[in-house]
């Protein structure tokens, strides 16, 4: 707990950016939103809009204002204040401030699971399987201290990958409000051509849900490469594709506000970067 409280207390003094995002900062922005107190990314990050969300929830439970989670604001989040990082096992059913720290530590390491909201239900748990599985570990949907131990080791890498569309991209890979976007939009005109990003393999061609229009790529060694909301599939499911040769084109099928190519990379199943990948 004195690890947590430290890392809040950098909230109400915070002038620059961090290198790396918290976890314990994730969690405690997701107490905040399920208080009304904040209303923006939970993305790890403590800054001005924290700090005032943390100023937000003590006036309204009427103790000291002052900017910092200590122990009177932790009770004020209620069950989403509760239960240590690290302080238990951590399985289908439980609330607390470390359901909400694994939540943001499966999706930045790949795994999203829709919303961070303090609570592990099933899609917690099928994100954590798809962790198990990406790390070699059995597969029983139980974050223990092994699955733990997992997410706080480095996210998956992608190899270089050419870029599939000469557009610059606009939506990025990260945080989108209590969730996770886990990939890159390009937006561009309808038909605008969509190349393979390597060499590959087509393992799906079709409608997926609301990825809508969809291609995606095997490339071996783990790397899959994923081309959504397309109007056109120009490749068959077993193909083999050549990097660079046209895979789709542009649309807006499924659940896309506008023409534009959602493209995403995955290394044995988990979600990466692809502006890293792509040199962007």
């Amino acid at each position: 707990m004195k690890r947590w409280i430290a890392t809040a207390l950098l909230i109400a003094a915070w002038t620059a950016p961090p290198a790396v995002a918290s976890e314990r900062i994730a969690a405690l922005q997701t107490g905040l939103r399920a208080r009304g107190a904040y209303a923006g990314n939970v993305d790890g990050v403590p800054g001005p809009g924290t700090a005032q969300g943390v100023r937000v929830l003590q006036r309204r439970a009427g103790i000291a204002v002052d900017g910092i989670a200590g122990p009177a604001t932790r009770r004020a989040l209620g069950a989403l204040g509760r239960h240590p990082v690290g302080s238990r096992p951590l399985a289908p059913g439980d609330r607390g401030f470390d359901v909400a720290a694994l939540q943001f530590a499966l999706e930045s390491h790949g795994f999203p699971l829709g919303t961070v909201d303090g609570f592990y239900g099933a899609h917690t748990q099928a994100a954590v399987i798809r962790a198990q599985a990406y790390g070699g570990l059995p597969q029983d949907g139980i974050a223990g201290p092994a699955t733990q131990a997992l997410l706080r080791r480095a996210p998956a890498l992608a190899p270089p990958l050419r870029r599939p569309i000469l557009v610059a991209p606009a939506d990025r890979y990260g945080p989108r409000g209590a969730g996770w976007h886990a990939g890159i939009d390009f937006p561009a005109a309808t038909g605008t051509p969509v190349s393979a990003a390597a060499s590959g393999r087509v393992v799906f061609s079709g409608y997926d849900d609301g990825y809508g229009l969809t291609v995606v790529l095997d490339h071996g060694d783990g790397v899959r490469t994923r081309y959504a909301h397309l109007s056109v599939a120009a490749v068959a499911p077993g193909a083999a594709v050549a990097a660079g040769r046209l895979v789709g084109r542009v649309g807006a099928t499924g659940h896309a506000t506008g023409p534009h190519l959602h493209f995403e990379v995955t290394v044995r199943g988990a979600a990466t970067d692809p502006a890293r990948a792509l040199g962007l």
